[in-house]
């Protein structure tokens, strides 16, 4: 894919960019590793200090970075407005709890024989991260600002769709005061990452992607004995009990499946609905889906915009269409706009059959998959019926069943009454297929640290 930037409202590539010569990413490389030298020493005083200038900058320059990240991959501008005030936000917690988290830990040194013994947290080096472009700041930042607090270097290969906001990440952590070389963007195609993974000045890699991706990334980084942070995709369940409020559970269904234009991994995407209820429901949500606003992502009044790539939109037709051959029903959308752009609307399909693609796979796309079940142990037993494992939501007001979900529904994440989404404080990802490994909160930071352990004689 060439690194450009291609406006999904109408397929226009507006702005390309040249690729990093092999001359040009040694040199990237080598100021990488002397950045890392010194940056490792830095105080927390000094990296909250300048983790809090990058979050002031980033409130300042909202609507800017806004628009431009909508003109990048087609979010609506309200939510990447929303999405650089995350931003901020984990910037300011790291900024404000990286010391206390990272502080060293003791341990009774009576029975390690020992005058003192304790655990402390340091930096290991330069970390490369390769993110993609559904949110490209946030899902940028939640690696960043953990790294960097820890005293970590960071190298950013970001999707090939996204390289002025890619790009803007190196300018704020330079604007901020940052040390030179503490975090770079490296505009290249995902053909030199595993030479970048491999070159010995790297310590570790993170990457949010796809479950191919994952694999080849984490093989290489297993080759090399590197550690390596996956968040890949997710095909959550989204159940809906009885007793829950079913008006409100059918609104945040429509949020959580067309947030970001469909295009989130811990979105919800199968809906296992209760059969007492499932009628109830299923009128409420195609009520909701119905009345949102598909158009112009700039406008203010726009609920979904285009998907951001033409191959995108290709992927989720194919979906659509093989389930409805093998008789899906269609309640709401599953037909792509006359016209230019990569628009695709809010789609309802119920009926589905373990025979559909749609059943197993990750439908990137306002698309969502109604089920019906009997009770709480099928209904268990089809949201666990994949080989993702990222978020869950559960819609139930009986604590019984609250905990049997928390307790049985395979997932890294369970929201109860309450739509999947990421915060600072709590961790972040997934098993199975989904991934290992955890971001944000004291987890996410931890991960790239040499735990390492002082005996004092």
């Amino acid at each position: 894919m060439a690194i450009s930037t291609t406006d999904p409202r109408t397929g226009e590539v507006l702005r390309t960019f040249d690729e990093l010569t092999d001359e040009q990413l040694e040199d990237r490389l080598a100021r990488a590793a002397a950045a890392a030298a010194s940056y490792r020493l830095t105080s927390f005083a000094e990296r909250a200090g300048w983790l809090t200038a990058a979050a002031q900058i980033l409130d300042d320059r909202v609507d800017e970075l806004a628009a431009l990240m909508t003109l990048e991959m087609g979010k609506t501008k309200k939510a990447a407005a929303a999405e650089v005030g995350k931003c901020a936000s984990v910037l300011r917690y790291y900024a404000e709890h990286a010391e206390s988290i990272l502080a060293d830990e003791p341990v009774d040194a009576s029975k390690v024989n020992a005058s003192k013994a304790y655990a402390r947290y340091l930096p290991i080096g330069v970390v490369l991260a390769i993110m993609p472009w559904n949110f490209p700041l946030w899902q940028a930042m939640r690696f960043a600002a953990p790294a960097l607090a820890a005293g970590n270097v960071g190298l950013l290969k970001h999707a090939s769709n996204v390289p002025q906001t890619a790009l803007f990440m190196e300018d704020l952590f330079r604007e901020a005061g940052f040390p030179d070389d503490v975090f770079q963007t490296l505009l290249m195609g995902s053909g030199k990452v595993e030479a970048v993974i491999r070159d010995d000045r790297v310590a570790a890699a993170t990457l949010t992607g796809s479950e191919g991706a994952g694999v080849a990334v984490g093989r290489t980084a297993g080759e090399s004995l590197k550690k390596v942070v996956l968040e890949l995709g997710g095909s959550d369940a989204f159940v809906v009990m009885p007793s829950a409020d079913l008006a409100q559970a059918a609104k945040v269904a429509t949020t959580s499946r067309t947030q970001n234009n469909g295009q989130s991994c811990i979105s919800a995407k199968r809906f296992i609905v209760h059969t007492d209820v499932y009628d109830e429901f299923l009128a409420h949500f195609a009520k909701e889906m119905s009345a949102l606003v598909v158009g112009d992502p700039m406008e203010e009044g726009t609920d979904v915009g285009p998907l951001a790539t033409e191959g995108g939109r290709e992927d989720v037709e194919t979906l659509v269409k093989d389930a409805v051959d093998k008789g899906a029903t269609v309640v709401l959308g599953g037909e792509r706009p006359e016209g230019g752009g990569w628009w695709y609307p809010p789609t309802i399909l119920a009926d589905l059959t373990e025979d559909m693609d749609l059943y197993d796979e990750e439908v990137f796309g306002p698309v969502a998959s109604v089920y019906r079940v009997a009770d709480i142990d099928e209904a268990v037993s089809l949201a666990n019926g994949t080989r993702f494992g990222l978020g869950s939501n559960a819609w139930t007001n009986d604590a019984d069943e609250q905990e049997r979900f928390i307790r049985d529904l395979e997932a890294g994440q369970t929201f109860v009454n309450g739509m999947v989404a990421s915060f600072p404080a709590l961790p972040f990802g997934g098993i199975k297929a989904s991934g290992h490994g955890r971001e944000l909160a004291d987890h996410g930071i931890r991960e790239f640290c040499n735990i390492k352990t002082v005996w004092i004689a």
